[in-house]
């Protein structure tokens, strides 16, 4: 076990924070413990393992994880490793099977993590191996939310539901608006030379670099759309517009629109305009809008549009996975998030806008803007003449505010501010902080949740 002094990276009254947390190795390990090793964390999505006997290969920080589905239809989350010399037990990413084969020496498991079949159990054996407490190491809980799977290593973690606490009022609009539920399609899978953290921070609620980095990417959208781009003077003036940053508690954040009652309803932000399914898919959207209403209530789902997010620690931008390979390497997993009942047509041009339309996918112009500031700034921790110096996160600082029918607290003088970084490595000093789930805070539930929709969809 690493045991560090105390931590006090971030000065949530100037906005400082200490740039060493992106490159010290120590630190780092003691992240995999104290972050990785207690909170709830994203696994997989349900649709992923749809059948019996069905497998998804994933992670918890470093640790390999198999998610699987019994022949009863039951869920499972285990170590993927063999208790007899820790090899992992499972190599494809993903499949349908019953038993899972030890390459080394042939250990045998179950789906359900029983020790089924040793050779030589007898023989070499003599019949004296403890074989009923030699199954795989199962995750200490393991929850899902309206298809999404968590788990956790802590014996001692909240319910899932506690530790999503009021950010579900606004997971729920994405992920939680059908009877039928969402389908996850991917992952796509590829490695950035940063630290975890930088892209998690970057889609809580990160606004303004958007004005500023993806200006020349916006260019070549609308060329592509044959349309305008932006010129830097409505850049500027979205400074002055009402914020959409809210800090839902818990270490969580995202960027939300509010409609105004007057635009309520309005067609969602992510039907592009160069995909040639628009017309049908507004159409569609008409359609479901019923039914989101009866699950969800009408001020969420006629007035509420989430954006980019981050559920604490790694879960970001909606629908994308930041897993730690070091202090200065991620890997990215990004999913294609569809409605199930969706017809095949918009299914389909979800697929084919992902490339160009998500700015979590390695080949889409806005990744990979942000992957060059992503590593930078990682690299900048190492600068041996500026160590001493800290980032600045001070925008907004002193003016969010709460506001009334919405949970969280909301940065509301302006587009862009810097509230929910604060309030995202606030959550990181308590994690590390923290001797166990004890002295970890956990923010109440305050919204107020309307419709039927519930935790497990």
């Amino acid at each position: 076990m690493v045991i560090s002094e105390r931590y006090d990276i971030v000065d949530t009254k100037k906005g400082l924070l200490e740039r060493q947390i992106f490159t010290d190795e120590q630190i780092y390990q003691e992240e995999l413990e104290k972050i990785f090793g207690r909170a709830w964390l994203f696994i997989g999505h349900e649709s992923q393992i749809p059948n019996p006997n069905d497998f998804f290969l994933t992670y918890m920080g470093e640790d390999p994880v198999i998610l699987t589905r019994d022949a009863k239809g039951e869920v499972h989350a285990f170590l993927n490793m063999c208790r007899h010399r820790g090899n992992r037990i499972v190599r494809a990413d993903d499949g349908n099977a019953k038993n899972f084969m030890c390459s080394y020496h042939g250990w045998t498991y179950s789906n359900e993590g029983k020790l089924v079949s040793v050779p030589g159990l007898q023989e070499a054996y003599y019949g004296e191996l403890d074989v009923d407490n030699l199954g795989l190491v199962p995750v200490a809980h393991l929850e899902s939310y309206a298809g999404l799977v968590f788990a956790t290593w802590a014996e001692d973690a909240p319910t899932l539901e506690e530790y999503l606490g009021d950010m579900r009022w606004y997971m729920d609009v994405r992920y939680n608006h059908r009877d039928n539920g969402t389908e996850w399609i991917g992952p796509v899978k590829w490695l950035m030379p940063c630290n975890w953290k930088a892209p998690c921070e970057n889609a809580i609620g990160d606004n303004h670099h958007g004005l500023i980095t993806h200006a020349s990417s916006a260019i070549v959208q609308a060329q592509f759309k044959g349309g305008q781009s932006r010129t830097y003077l409505s850049h500027r003036e979205r400074f002055l517009q009402p914020g959409r940053q809210v800090s839902a508690g818990n270490g969580h954040g995202l960027l939300v629109t509010i409609l105004d009652e007057d635009r309520e309803g309005q067609m969602s932000s992510n039907l592009r305009d160069w995909d040639k399914t628009r017309d049908s898919r507004a159409v569609y959207e008409q359609e479901r809008q019923a039914e989101m209403e009866r699950r969800l209530g009408t001020l969420r789902a006629r007035r509420v549009q989430p954006g980019n997010s981050n559920i604490f620690p790694n879960l970001f931008l909606g629908g994308a996975l930041a897993i730690p390979r070091g202090p200065r390497m991620t890997e990215v997993w990004t999913w294609v998030q569809v409605d199930k009942d969706a017809p095949e047509e918009i299914k389909r041009a979800a697929i084919q806008q992902m490339p160009q339309a998500s700015a979590s996918h390695l080949t889409s112009i806005h990744a990979q803007d942000d992957m060059n500031n992503w590593a930078q700034v990682t690299d900048s921790g190492a600068y041996t003449a500026v160590r001493h110096l800290p980032q600045d996160l001070s925008m907004g600082i002193g003016h969010d505010t709460k506001i009334d029918k919405f949970p969280g607290v909301r940065h509301s003088q302006s587009f862009c501010a810097e509230t929910n970084h604060r309030s995202y490595y606030t959550r990181w000093e308590e994690f590390m902080n923290a001797g166990s789930w004890a002295d970890i805070p956990i923010d109440p539930i305050t919204a107020k949740f309307e419709g039927t929709a519930t935790l497990k969809g």
